[in-house]
Formats: C-alpha cells, sequence, structure tokens
C-alpha cells in the first residue's frame, strides 16, 4: 500500500497555471488523462490527449455544468479501495475504472465575492463537484494522489519519476491533510458570506465560527463561545472563541463563582495563567494590564502568594491572581485581604471556596489542570488586511545558554534567581526588566520605549535591594 503507481489521472482546474506541462510529463509517464469543460479544452489545444468526462461516465454535462463530475464513475474510482474484494469486485460489474489522481482546484469564489459580485454570481461559484472529488480522493489517500494546489505538481512528478510512475503514502497523506484543509477553508469562506449577507438583511448579527488554515496546511477552527458585555473599551463589541484544543487555561475554564468574566479579565487572566504554569514548583503569578506586577516560587502557595504581592502591592490592587496548585483555605484568606478581580487555578478546594464566598463579586475560575507551558501551538495578531502568525514562545533559557563574562561568577542560589527570572521577563512586556532574589521578582519595569525608564521603573518598584538581586533585560 505504500507506492501506488498513477495511471489514471483527473485533472479539472479553475486556475490553470502550469497544467500544460504538468499534464504533458503525466502523458509522458503512460497516464491516461481524464478531463472536464476548460480545462479539457486548454489541454487539447496544447496537443496533449484528454478524455472528456463525459466520455467516461457516459453521461452528458447537464444544467450549465452544475452537473458533470457527480456519477459513480468519477466518485467510484476515486473512493475504491483497491485492497477490498467488495469494492474491486463492484467496480467490476459497473464497468468503474480506478483514478489514481485527482488535480482541482475550486471555482474562484473568495474572487468573486471580493470584486462585489452580486448575489446570484456568488451563489453560482459555489463550487459542488470539486470539493465533493476532493474529499473523496483525500479519504481515500491510501490509494488516490491529491492536488489542489499547482506548487505541489514539481513535488509529485519528481515521486513518479523517483518510483517508477507510483507516489509514496506520506506525499499522499500530506497532500490529504492539505486537500481537507482547502475544502474546510472553503467552506468557512461560504459560511461567512452567506452570514454576512443574512445579517444585512435580518440586520441581526450572526454568531459564527471561523476558520486559520497556516502555511504548512494546519487547520485551526474557532468556534463562537458566548458574548461579552464589551471590549477593551466600552464602544467596541466583544465575543469569547475557542479553538477545540482543550488547553487548560481561562477559556475552558469552570467559573466558580462571580461577575461575568470581561475582555480584559480574559486577556489579563490567560497572561497570569500562562506565567504561573512556567513553574514547577508552587508559584503565583499577579498581572495587571497583561503584565506582571508580581511572581515567585516557594515551598507552598501562600508563601509564593506573600512574596509575589510583596513586589508591588500597589500594583497588584484589582489585579488578577493564578496558581498553578490547588488553591486551600489559607490562601484563599490571604488573598481577599486585596480587592482582586480574578482569581484562576488548576482546582479549588471545598474550605477555599467556603473562604471565596465572603467575595462575592470576586471572579472564581478553575481549569482542571495546568497547561504544557512548551507545548507547540501559534499565536495569531491581527493586521490590516491579514493576520499575523508565529509559533507561541516556548524557549526556555537553561544552565548551558548562560556564559560567565564577570570576575565573580555566581552562586548556585544566584543562578536559579537567574533562571526565574528569565521565564518571568519572557512575559513582560518589552522593553522588559525583571529584578529577581529569593525566588521572587523584587522589581519590574514593563513596556517602556526605553530600557533605561522600564530599569528605572523596576528599581522604584524593588522591595527589596541586595546585591544578590539579578537582572534581566529583554527586547
Amino acid at each position: 500500500m505504500t507506492d501506488m503507481k498513477i495511471r489514471r489521472a483527473l485533472i479539472s482546474l479553475s486556475d490553470k497555471a502550469g497544467v500544460e506541462d504538468f499534464a504533458r510529463a503525466l502523458e509522458k509517464q503512460g497516464v491516461e488523462i481524464l478531463s472536464t469543460g476548460g480545462t479539457a479544452k486548454a489541454l487539447q489545444k496544447a496537443g496533449i490527449a484528454v478524455k472528456d468526462v463525459s466520455a467516461h461516465t457516459g453521461f452528458p454535462e447537464m444544467m450549465d455544468g452544475r452537473v458533470k463530475t457527480l456519477h459513480p464513475k468519477i466518485h467510484g474510482g476515486l473512493l475504491a479501495r483497491r485492497d477490498e474484494e467488495s469494492h474491486v469486485a463492484a467496480m467490476k460489474d459497473h464497468g468503474i475504472a480506478s483514478i489514481d489522481l485527482l488535480a482541482v482546484n475550486l471555482y474562484p469564489f473568495r474572487e468573486t465575492v471580493s470584486r462585489g459580485a452580486g448575489f446570484e454570481e456568488c451563489v453560482e461559484n459555489i463550487d459542488i463537484g470539486g470539493p465533493a472529488m476532493v474529499r473523496s480522493a483525500a479519504k481515500n489517500h491510501d490509494f488516490v494522489t491529491v492536488i489542489t494546489d499547482p506548487a505541489d505538481y514539481a513535488r509529485v512528478l519528481a515521486e513518479m519519476a523517483a518510483n517508477g510512475g507510483a507516489t509514496t503514502l506520506p506525499l499522499r497523506r500530506a497532500l490529504a491533510a492539505k486537500a481537507f484543509a482547502v475544502t474546510a477553508s472553503y467552506d468557512a469562506a461560504i459560511a461567512e458570506w452567506f452570514s454576512s449577507v443574512v445579517s444585512r438583511e435580518s440586520g441581526v448579527e450572526s454568531k459564527k465560527s471561523f476558520q486559520l488554515t497556516t502555511h504548512d496546511s494546519r487547520l485551526t477552527t474557532y468556534t463562537f463561545k458566548h458574548p461579552l458585555r464589551y471590549g477593551e473599551n466600552p464602544h467596541q463589541n466583544a465575543s469569547l472563541y475557542t479553538d477545540g484544543s482543550n488547553r487548560p487555561g481561562v477559556a475552558t475554564a469552570a467559573q466558580l463563582q462571580g461577575k461575568e468574566l470581561s475582555y480584559n479579565n480574559l486577556n489579563d487572566t490567560d497572561a497570569a495563567f500562562e506565567l504561573a504554569a512556567e513553574f514547577d514548583a508552587p508559584a503565583v503569578a499577579i498581572i495587571k494590564h497583561a503584565n506582571p506586577c508580581g511572581a515567585a516560587t516557594a515551598k507552598t502557595p501562600l508563601d509564593a502568594y506573600r512574596l509575589a504581592l510583596r513586589c508591588d502591592p500597589v500594583s497588584a490592587f484589582g489585579g488578577i491572581i493564578a496558581l498553578n496548585r490547588p488553591l486551600d483555605a489559607e490562601t484563599a484568606a490571604e488573598i481577599i485581604k486585596v480587592f482582586s478581580e480574578v482569581i484562576i487555578a488548576p482546582a479549588v478546594l471545598p474550605e477555599a471556596r467556603d473562604v471565596l464566598a465572603r467575595k462575592a463579586n470576586l471572579r472564581v475560575l478553575e481549569t482542571g489542570a495546568m497547561p504544557d507551558p512548551l507545548a507547540k501551538r501559534q499565536w495569531v495578531k491581527t493586521i490590516a488586511g491579514g493576520l499575523l502568525v508565529q509559533d507561541a514562545d516556548t524557549g526556555r533559557v537553561g544552565r548551558d545558554d548562560l556564559k560567565t563574562v564577570t570576575k565573580r561568577a555566581p552562586t548556585a542560589e544566584e543562578l536559579e534567581d537567574l533562571l526565574f527570572a528569565f521565564r518571568v521577563a519572557k512575559h513582560v512586556k518589552s522593553n522588559a526588566i525583571v529584578y529577581a532574589g529569593g525566588g521572587a521578582t523584587l522589581g519590574i519595569g514593563a513596556g517602556q520605549m526605553s530600557r533605561i525608564d522600564s530599569t528605572r521603573i523596576a528599581a522604584e518598584k524593588m522591595a527589596v535591594v541586595s546585591r544578590e538581586s539579578l537582572v534581566v533585560s529583554k527586547d
């Protein structure tokens, strides 16, 4: 099943770039080529032998081309498993020939919408037969090679040349993943357009999902969860979407008590919990406006909270508290001495819930687990006309990454504090300065255009100044 020789190909394209050279190369390898409409005409004009799909199926195109490939001789040829006796028998009984390669790109729906076409024209550019064939071929990738991007022509031809006209399973599987991402993205574009049309006609905003496909064909679907009272500012609308990953955090947490979470609450709580997750020892992070104003590790959550609060108790007022251990009653009692917006922890013990209930408006979130700070994932940021997508910052500075350039080498305790500070600094907006000692931040300077200003602010915030304090800078 690993290598599958290509004997018959179906080519049906709206974007015909490179198709003549591709089809000619297939022809040289003895591949029979089936095609439709404009693609067939283009290939015939180029002198390439082509069998029209209508001749292959014995059924004419009809309804202005809406029905041409929706036929058992097409989908049977794509979907039949060559190693399944009943499938092979059905092919023989019904005169269905196998199709080993499918090259399809879809009607230009997005382009039609983008140039402001009317409703009826947009509907006519919704491809039906193309996605159906692509999905059939991708599902049966054990036997069928599916191409949805002209950029993959050379890749397929190279494999065929190296393998006696066959493609390998790893390539077919990669192309199948890409094909499913293409059809999912295509359907999402149609759904988004239709929803916008319905919203305009009804005057009611549609709540919908949206999808993101990255350069390596990874597809993420974001599903509407619920609206928020407003966005970053009261005049901005906002909603919460989830990505289906179930990564422990604010988007999937159970809210045990308190007022409705706001846009800013969600943003800040996410920042706090991701920082707390960086540490193996009991840790607490206090966040204000998406920046840490205190973070610490200790033997117990209570000690970690006290050390984190010591860094900047003024900024901590109205902040977000994140723990990487279950919240116990003693720590809860200490936390509620200072006004906080949100507490988030992997678990909240029953005794702690009783303590927190004294503050009815305090939002308390329980996630069930901690997120893996090293898990591969992506960050997305919108810009005018598009998105910026990057891998999440999972980098960590370790002992082996450090080089001593001072006359005195740091002690083991100083090295531990330095590594701690590096982890905190990763979560501080640049220019970032972190003073740390004793497993806790002593002063943090964040988000200044000048590193000098960040250094000054961190020094002013420092609760304890000592020669053991360390400085970490992040651009």
